[in-house]
């Protein structure tokens, strides 16, 4: 299941030059070749889900504002403007491409999908906040440059409770999902890392905030993990320090309702 660039579209000029130079070509404009938005019924209480395949997206009882926080990847409480709607509206959403396509590409056809069919138009503003800043760590970076292939996957999955595996992840990424592991501390990761790579990885932490009676449950082994701050710092050769910041605001300018299938 899925979690975002900051831009509407994506389109890519190149030009060629022999003795003459030739007119740019235009990349077309990545969008699902059959998309289907409905409200979800008002008896389908609970819950709530996204999900991408190689092909596809669904959504399951999903207000709007939960689609673009993971669509653009960005905290739902970085997301201001917009109608009370946004939040309490939930809908049904089944989109389909003609093939398979990369993570990066799903999202950016469901953020063109926002665009068209309920006619997002957004800005971002920048704030000085609280944050925690991703580096690398005295020791240095443990990362492994990837050399695996590129696929159709996530680049991070979990195998178990706290037991995440990443595979050609960018910090982008990475810093978006810590942030989803520390929603309840509300502070975005910011990379500061300056690694610009893809990188394979292997993280396993006792996660924070788990019910005593959850935590009855784990084995032994899993009892005795280190905590998130603890394992980026040992497993990964990275560190999260609390500090002020670059907070980005998702603002909302203009959204309707979903126009008709």
């Amino acid at each position: 299941m899925r979690t975002v660039t900051l831009c509407a579209l994506l389109v890519t000029a190149s030009a060629s030059y022999s003795q003459t130079t030739s007119s740019p070509s235009v990349q077309p404009k990545l969008t699902f070749d059959v998309a289907s938005i409905r409200p979800s019924s008002p008896t389908q209480h609970g819950h709530q889900d996204i999900a991408a395949h190689a092909d596809s997206y669904t959504a399951t009882y999903l207000p709007v504002k939960m689609m673009i926080a993971f669509m653009y990847r960005i905290p739902a409480r970085q997301i201001v403007g917009g109608p009370s709607w946004l939040q309490d509206d939930r809908y049904d959403v089944q989109a389909k491409a003609d093939k398979k396509y990369s993570v990066d590409d799903l999202d950016t056809m469901y953020q063109n999908l926002l665009v068209d069919r309920f006619h997002l138009r957004y800005h971002i503003e920048t704030k000085e906040e609280n944050i925690y800043a991703l580096t690398i760590d005295n020791s240095g970076s443990k990362l492994k440059i990837s050399n695996q292939p590129p696929n159709y996957d996530l680049p991070i999955n979990f195998s178990g409770l706290g037991v995440m595996t990443g595979t050609r992840v960018p910090m982008s990424y990475f810093c978006w999902m810590l942030g989803q592991l520390l929603q309840g501390d509300e502070r975005p990761v910011v990379d500061m890392t300056g690694l610009t790579g893809l990188y394979d990885f292997r993280l396993s932490f006792l996660p924070t905030g788990l019910p005593q009676e959850e935590f009855d449950q784990l084995p032994p082994e899993a009892r005795d993990r280190p905590s998130l701050f603890e394992a980026i710092k040992d497993q990964l050769g990275l560190k999260l320090t609390a500090r002020k910041g670059p907070v980005q605001y998702f603002v909302i300018d203009h959204i309707d309702r979903p126009t008709e299938n």
